[in-house]
């Protein structure tokens, strides 16, 4: 028979990291007081306190905590047990059918913030553009860390479009905005919001760009992110970037900055794609967070500064 479920946080904690440990998941410790929080209702820095302390847990918590636990080993991604993903300063809606906004995005997005501030201190206002928005995370960053901004963004795949309408009325409503704080498009990323074409500060995207070939080996990314929204198609898996780059130079103003996420060993051909596209200067790679190469920046030509991106 089964052993019982440990009665104690304590207990239940350090259960629980030895059975995700044992499963491969990187992070077993905070994955164990990530879920107990969320069982619990309360933030992680509790779950430690509990932890420490040993106290009790009440009612049916620890039997709820150990059929999640269960379900984490088996590699379902802690943000669709927990439905949600924290993302920069916000703490995001996620589930089956939308990906979950990784760490590595938040420079993505920091790159877009930056140019946007600058064009917003120039011009008085930013008008910026997240093509296949997913969750809506870079685009609800961008909007809530740039007030006065005017955020559009623009997802075709109807499971993702969902997520990202959620995402953006809870963070609209938390602000007490009466308007969206994003403006919201369901279509394809080639030929949505031709009304603005010429007139955007900043497009960026993070869009799929995985080869066919280069199957996740995180179980987590493999089996529950979209296929839709890793894969980029063509053999390079830059189909879908080059669609999205070709949009990014229908919607820039001369002098605006395309910004594009994009895997470590697609740099060099991310380049290239820009290159080959009408209207972009000289397209430069940028790190993320850890310093790898992830996005590519280009600035559309026509304006006072035809060259890469400023330093920030």
């Amino acid at each position: 028979m089964p052993e019982p479920a440990p009665t104690t946080a304590g207990a239940s904690v350090r259960r629980a990291t030895a059975r995700l440990a044992d499963a491969g998941v990187p992070s077993p410790r905070v994955d164990a007081e990530e879920l107990l929080a969320h069982v619990l209702g309360v933030e992680r820095g509790e779950v430690r306190r509990l932890a420490l302390l040993d106290r009790e847990l009440p009612g049916d918590a620890g039997a709820r905590f150990a059929a999640l636990v269960a379900r984490r080993a088996s590699r379902e991604p802690l943000q669709h047990l927990t439905g949600t993903a924290p993302f920069r300063h916000l703490e995001l809606v996620v589930g089956p059918g939308v990906f979950v906004p990784r760490p590595e995005t938040e420079q993505v997005a920091q790159v877009a913030l930056d140019e946007a501030a600058r064009a917003q201190a120039a011009r008085g206002r930013a008008v910026v553009v997240d093509l296949c928005t997913g969750s809506a995370a870079i685009a609800l960053a961008l909007a809530t860390e740039l007030p006065g901004s005017r955020v559009h963004a623009v997802e075709l795949d109807a499971a993702a479009h969902a997520w990202a309408a959620r995402n953006v009325a809870a963070v609209t409503a938390a602000a007490g905005a009466a308007e969206p704080l994003v403006h919201l498009v369901r279509g394809d990323a080639r030929r949505a919001l031709a009304e603005l074409d010429g007139t955007v500060d900043v497009v960026v995207s993070n869009p799929p760009y995985v080869p066919p070939d280069a199957v996740p080996r995180d179980p987590e990314v493999a089996a529950h992110d979209p296929a839709v929204a890793l894969y980029g198609l063509g053999a390079d898996g830059l189909e879908v970037p080059r669609g999205v780059t070709a949009a990014a130079a229908r919607l820039l103003r001369p002098g605006g900055l395309y910004v594009m996420e994009h895997a470590e060993v697609q740099a060099a051909a991310a380049r290239a794609m820009v290159a080959d596209a009408e209207g972009f200067g000289p397209a430069e790679t940028l790190g993320d967070l850890t310093g790898r190469p992830r996005m590519v920046v280009a600035r559309r030509l026509g304006g006072a500064r035809d060259g890469g991106p400023e330093e920030s």
